[in-house]
């Protein structure tokens, strides 16, 4: 249950702690971009973008054009948010691992190391998984 507290009562009973206390100037630092090279976005941006393509060509009727075009939009605007957010942002985009580093380094996990094929795999497999399955549906839906 909650009980009601007097500001008088919790000023009393408050231990406030000046070294700890943020000014509202003060900004914690977020990182948008997760380090990886821009190679794998672009491959999971258009692994997305394929799934509607071959969706949009396999149910080509006017009735899903106003739900397809929604999708286009909405999958712009998820990969185009994330752009902007990178580039402008100067410490994010420095921070961003190229190819050759992944080679070289692999990527630090909870669970270990990865090397760069697992990671790619890590990353690419449901993007790819999607549009296996888009093709399967629209080849099921040729033959039926």
């Amino acid at each position: 249950m909650s009980k009601y507290s007097t500001r008088e009562l919790v000023a009393d009973k408050a231990i406030v702690r000046e070294e700890i206390a943020i000014s509202a100037s003060a900004v914690p630092e977020a990182d948008r971009s997760f380090n990886l090279p821009t190679g794998l976005y672009v491959a999971t941006a258009g692994s997305y973008f394929a799934f509607l393509g071959i969706m949009s060509v396999g149910f080509s009727t006017p009735g899903l054009i106003l739900p397809i075009g929604i999708m286009v939009v909405l999958l712009t605007a998820f990969f185009g948010i994330a752009t902007i957010f990178v580039r402008t942002d100067p410490a994010a985009r420095a921070k961003i691992m190229r190819l050759g580093q992944l080679r070289s380094r692999g990527v630090m996990t909870h669970t270990g190391r990865l090397s760069m094929k697992d990671v790619a795999i890590q990353m690419l497999i449901l993007p790819v998984l999607i549009v296996m399955w888009g093709l399967t549906v629209v080849t099921i839906a040729a033959l039926v």
